[in-house]
């Protein structure tokens, strides 16, 4: 568990063993956009990351874009003990964002 940056190799191995899970809020998001646990995965695996943020007093997150099914999937995660957790989970669109990959020139909210 890295100080300052979280590392996206070390955020799969952990998807991929299973050591994750979602806040309450990450799942209704995840259900609200109709999204498969499986689809949420995939993305993660093939996914980089878009952003780093610095701890905010929850420890440091970051923001994986990915796609699965072709549909574009952002998700926010950071760490929870030993585990990764999930904190939100959504499929970008306008105005937040231009296309998966750009913040909307209105982030200035």
């Amino acid at each position: 568990m890295g100080a300052g940056q979280m590392d996206i190799a070390e955020i799969k191995a952990f998807v991929q063993a299973d050591r994750y899970v979602y806040s309450v809020h990450a799942d209704l998001e995840r259900k609200a956009d109709n999204l498969t646990l499986a689809q949420v995965e995939k993305a993660i695996l093939d996914g980089m990351i878009l952003e780093q943020y610095l701890d905010t007093g929850r420890g440091e997150s970051c923001l994986i874009v990915g796609i699965s099914d072709n549909v574009p999937i952002h998700v926010v995660c950071g760490w929870r003990g030993k585990r990764i957790v999930l904190i939100t989970v959504y499929i970008p669109r306008l105005p937040k964002f231009t296309d998966p990959w750009t913040r909307g020139s209105t982030s200035n909210e």
